[in-house]
């Protein structure tokens, strides 16, 4: 399932010139793990695209038509409250300048976790409101399962509550360890700066980090790691306190003793087995709570897990299964209803003209059957059902306003076109007439019956595929989902978790000596450094999706290459998908998973990164990969002749006819639909029409093509050769 679906994006901007069409009709999907990389000169719309994603558009800004979406949400649909809480969260942005990003008067910790602490407090209050949902929806679905009697309400909330009662219990323990386990990586941290500080023979920065050292240690105490009596901790306390008032270079083997010692404790609990929180709450609940003192934690989990098993979530295990049965079986037979309402509604949608009252009773009554078709227990959201609402009202709104604004657009133009030439008759210069600024009413027709057409196939397939089972795995995905939401609403983080954290993830971006960096404010860093903050400012609230606008431009490219290699890693580290914008193909040749090819607001070819660069098919696509540098091309770079067009006024034909040497008649006159050229790529080009003569690519892009074909078989031989050398 993808991560993010933008479907028939049209956006466009007001000016006192007109409407400028900035982004027109595109579409595309992001995968988990994946990058997609949107590649075009400037004013091609990339930038537009994704500042829709983030709900970051200026105001003049208008949505003509499409959808994004994102976990069963349309993004242009949300109001801002929601989406608060999804920006910075779920969704992140890297922007191009790095500087302008960053406050200049605020130190850079502070600018961390402040991000920190707010994205913690909209995550912990959507974790809660995401947990009462759904156990509410399940209590609703065992009730209903179970006959829906007054004994069987009673029962069920009473062991609904009880669970709620003892995941509370779980969390308030697991956060609590969780802090003390910061509290003592951190301790292991300045460990290590102590050693780095030996190393360089600096006494000051010694005694300065064992200072720290013994504020960190305060936070380690938890019953599941070191008790508040325990001796070692005493005595560490005593001799790092002798070290920060008078540690010399003579000490250095005693200090050396020491942090041994400590690290080695430290480690053994932080690596140690951690302890079954969700059974423990459930024991404590019980008045069984486990004794750390007396048992091991492995002991505690096991015996935990069986008083839990047997006292509550076997049986409990059992009534979400025969729940999520019968609500399955339901949302089926809702969605034959939902079909029917659906075919009903098609034809209402298909009149022309529209019909306004019939259109508007159609699609409250196919709405009110799509939602009804919906299954309350469904993890995976079903986009296409969960937008139909908005998404029908949408077009039908737009069709209706398009028969009251496009006469009145018509009249404006008429009087403004009879004034210009009355003032240029009279020899006067005059001010240019702004262009008609009309809305599409055939376009929002056909996406309101695009929706109910995908609708009805969609259900059809669904209802044909029957019942998905395998009730006891999904069962348990219930339970792991409401503990998930349980722990981001439990757990609040601290300011000294955030600097903790924040000083992590500046390591983590590669800046040095981030303890002293954390003091600093943007102008001491290099322009490299300071786009390590603002990717460690994106990455602080573990984002689903990355969006990377053109992140390198205002880099050298030394650290180009640094910022784009942190990007791959953190990419594979954190299963992050990312959408990269650059005017450089160059830039994202070995990190791209997928490539568009965005001209004129269009997108104009589309495939993998092998399709893109080893078989383009598109004029323009050639256009960058011969303006594109190497160090192998012997070749003159080709410039791309001409300059984008106004879009004011968008081209009839290919917007980059004009432009294009190998450009047809019919370029000039239609725009080409998209061919098809593997399952993978396509590219809206007339070059690829049956009938269309045969073009070859540039010379510049076929020698690249078979130069990197021919470097890319040398590699495979040589890994083949040294595996079968060590083999």
């Amino acid at each position: 399932m993808a991560k993010l679906e933008v479907k028939n994006l049209t956006i466009s901007f007001r000016t006192t010139n007109g409407a400028v069409r900035a982004v027109r009709d595109i579409s595309f999907d992001l995968q988990e793990g994946e990058t997609l990389a949107i590649a075009g000169e400037s004013g091609s719309g990339k930038s537009v695209t994704t500042r829709a994603v983030m709900g970051i558009l200026a105001g003049n800004a208008m949505v003509d038509a499409g959808e994004i979406i994102y976990d069963g949400k349309d993004l242009l649909k949300i109001p801002e409250e929601e989406f608060h809480t999804l920006r910075g969260h779920k969704l992140a942005m890297v922007f191009q300048d790095p500087l302008s990003a960053l406050n200049p008067i605020m130190r850079i910790g502070r600018q961390l976790t402040e991000a920190m602490l707010l994205n913690n407090k909209e995550r912990r209050r959507d974790g809660r409101e995401q947990f009462n949902k759904m156990l509410k929806r399940l209590e609703e679905q065992i009730v209903a399962a179970e006959g829906g009697t007054a004994e069987a309400k009673e029962r069920v909330h009473k062991k609904v509550t009880q669970f709620d009662d003892f995941v509370k219990i779980a969390v308030k323990e697991e956060y609590a360890y969780k802090e003390a386990s910061e509290a003592a990586v951190e301790c292991t941290d300045c460990i290590d700066e102590i050693e780095d500080a030996l190393l360089k023979h600096s006494d000051k920065d010694v005694r300065e980090v064992c200072g720290r050292l013994i504020r960190a240690l305060k936070g380690v105490f938890n019953p599941y790691m070191f008790q508040q009596n325990d001796a070692d901790i005493a005595r560490y306390n005593a001799l790092l306190s002798e070290f920060k008032r008078e540690y010399t270079g003579r000490q250095q083997s005693e200090i050396e003793a020491l942090i041994a010692d400590m690290k080695e404790r430290l480690n053994a609990v932080i690596n140690g087995t951690a302890p079954n929180f969700f059974c423990i709450g459930y024991s404590v609940q019980q008045g069984k709570a486990p004794d750390p003192t007396r048992q091991s934690v492995e002991e505690i989990n096991a015996q935990a897990r069986k008083t839990l098993d047997d006292g509550f979530m076997i049986d409990f295990l059992k009534e979400i299964e025969m729940a999520l049965a019968y609500s399955e079986k339901n949302s089926l037979a809702a969605k034959q209803q939902a079909v029917n309402a659906l075919r009903q509604a098609l034809p209402v949608f298909q009149q022309k003209p529209l019909n306004e009252a019939r259109c508007k009773e159609a699609r409250k009554a196919s709405a009110a059957a799509v939602e009804a078709s919906i299954d309350p227990l469904q993890l995976d959201k079903d986009s296409l059902s969960y937008v139909y609402k908005s998404g029908t009202k949408a077009y039908a709104d737009r069709y209706f306003l398009s028969l009251k604004q496009n006469p009145r657009e018509e009249r404006r133009f008429a009087k403004d076109t009879v004034r210009y030439n009355k003032e240029v008759a009279k020899g006067k210069v005059a001010a240019s007439v702004v262009p008609k600024n009309l809305i599409d009413s055939e376009a929002a027709q056909q996406n309101l019956c695009g929706m109910a057409e995908s609708l009805i196939a969609h259900f059809e397939g669904q209802i044909a595929a029957g019942a998905q089972g395998n009730y006891a795995e999904r069962a348990v995905a219930m339970v792991d989902y409401l503990k998930a939401h349980a722990e981001d609403y439990a757990f609040k983080l601290s300011k000294g978790m955030a600097r903790h954290r924040a000083i992590e993830l500046m390591k983590e971006v590669g800046i040095p000596e981030p303890h002293k960096r954390y003091h600093q404010y943007p102008f001491e860093f290099s322009g490299g450094m300071r786009q390590r903050i603002v990717i460690a400012i994106a990455l602080s609230a573990n984002p689903d999706i990355l969006i990377c606008d053109e992140p390198t431009t205002a880099l050298d490219v030394t650290i180009q290459a640094q910022i784009l290699e942190l990007i791959n890693r953190l990419k594979a580290e954190r299963r992050l998908s990312v959408i990269f914008i650059t005017h450089d193909l160059g830039v994202v040749a070995n990190m791209a998973d997928k490539i568009a090819i965005m001209y004129a607001g269009k997108i104009v070819e589309f495939g993998t990164a092998d399709d893109v660069f080893y078989d383009p098919r598109h004029p323009y696509t050639w256009a960058l990969l011969s303006s594109m540098p190497d160090l192998e091309t012997k070749e003159k770079l080709e410039a791309i002749p001409g300059t984008p067009p106004d879009m004011i006024l968008p081209p009839k034909g290919d917007a980059f006819a004009a432009r294009n040497k190998y450009a047809m008649q019919i370029d000039y006159e239609q725009q080409p639909p998209a061919f098809r050229v593997s399952d993978t790529h396509w590219a809206a080009t007339w070059l690829l029409h049956p009938d269309a003569p045969k073009v070859e690519p540039p010379a510049i892009v076929t020698e690249r093509i078979r130069r990197m074909q021919r470097e890319q078989a040398a590699l495979e031989a040589q890994q083949n050769t040294k595996g079968g050398a060590e083999a």
